[in-house]
């Protein structure tokens, strides 16, 4: 890979993943993560030049992974590894299509008669707490983060993460005049706690893209309509929301025409729903890049999200046919429905 500054960036978590697949079949120790599912998302339709990853790790996490995704088409550069170890390990077993348990891993080997790994042992779930106001996280992103050669790109999508990153980096991120800026909120905010907080969040975002669970979590004693909510959170100063619901597709709401779309998921064959989410944020920013149409956004993202779902691995949707993708999406344009 050449020195080449990415046009687009993805800031998140990297993670060493433990899978249990509805069919039984486990995967030990694989790279995973947000920001890797992000980028692929959006590589699948922009692979040059690569988009840059910009995550925290530490010594411990294998120099093989970033090596090998550099080869893939990634920009790497921007992971920064810490001088120490950093648990970021993350188990989780499904129990079918889309419920997954995320404790207890030694029941689910057990119950499967599988060995367990030695890997995760001292493996603890973190628990389901609300994010702190006031102090970051060692996987939490600082403006130091960026390196020197991302600089020149002029869009990024910012991954699930901690309250505080996600209060501080796409601020900082406009000041440094990046012109399209996407956030995935975290579920350690989306609630009635912060109620007060996620206004400041949105303001000046292009897209603001939470998962129907989160939303209705925050909403949560306010509303159940999720076209209200969407168009609550537009009115603070975000461009864009879409409200993914799994496989039922999208909710697209566009404020600047208050208009509203119904996208259904494309009909692909389900491997592993793990990193759907995270695919249609890459897929959104590719195509939203491409033609700056919100509806047509949705759709790269829909297909994004259609072709990482049917690999075990994220790297999966990097290799489909050249044409599919295009295939896929003149297919999924008939599909859509204006409310």
């Amino acid at each position: 890979m050449d020195n080449t500054s990415p046009r687009f960036l993805f800031a998140g978590k990297l993670t060493r993943d433990y899978l249990i697949f509805p069919s039984g079949e486990a995967l030990i120790d694989v790279p995973g993560g947000s920001v890797l599912y992000a980028a692929v998302g959006l590589t699948v339709w922009e692979p040059e030049p690569p988009p840059g990853i910009i995550a925290r790790v530490g010594e411990d996490y294998p120099q093989k992974w970033l090596d090998e995704y550099m080869r893939r088409g990634l920009d790497m550069r921007g992971v920064q590894i810490s001088p120490h170890a950093v648990d970021v390990r993350s188990f989780k077993a499904f129990t079918d299509r889309t419920s997954i348990s995320q404790d207890e891993p030694v029941t689910h080997f057990a119950r499967l008669g599988l060995p367990f790994p030695k890997a995760l042992l001292g493996y603890r779930e973190a628990p389901d707490v609300v994010d702190s106001r006031t102090s970051l996280q060692t996987t939490s992103l600082r403006r130091e983060d960026i390196p020197p050669e991302y600089e020149d790109a002029s869009a990024i999508h910012v991954c699930p993460l901690d309250y505080l990153t996600h209060s501080l980096f796409p601020a900082m991120l406009r000041q440094a005049e990046f012109t399209t800026v996407t956030l995935d909120p975290s579920p350690g905010y989306m609630n009635p706690t912060f109620w007060n907080d996620v206004p400041a969040l949105l303001t000046g975002l292009t897209a603001f893209l939470p998962a129907e669970e989160e939303i209705n979590s925050l909403f949560k004693g306010r509303s159940d309509d999720l076209w209200e909510m969407a168009e609550g959170l537009a009115a603070y100063g975000c461009e864009i929301v879409v409200i993914k619901c799994g496989e039922r597709g999208q909710l697209l709401y566009d404020s600047a025409g208050h208009t509203r779309w119904e996208v259904p998921s494309y009909p692909a064959r389900l491997a592993n729903p793990l990193g759907a989410g995270d695919a249609f944020c890459g897929g959104f920013m590719a195509g939203y890049r491409r033609t700056y149409d919100p509806l047509e956004a949705t759709l790269y993202g829909n297909i994004s999200s259609s072709l990482v779902v049917e690999g075990n691995l994220p790297e999966y949707a990097l290799d489909v046919l050249s044409g599919l993708p295009r295939a896929r999406l003149d297919s999924l344009r008939e599909s859509v429905r204006k409310v």
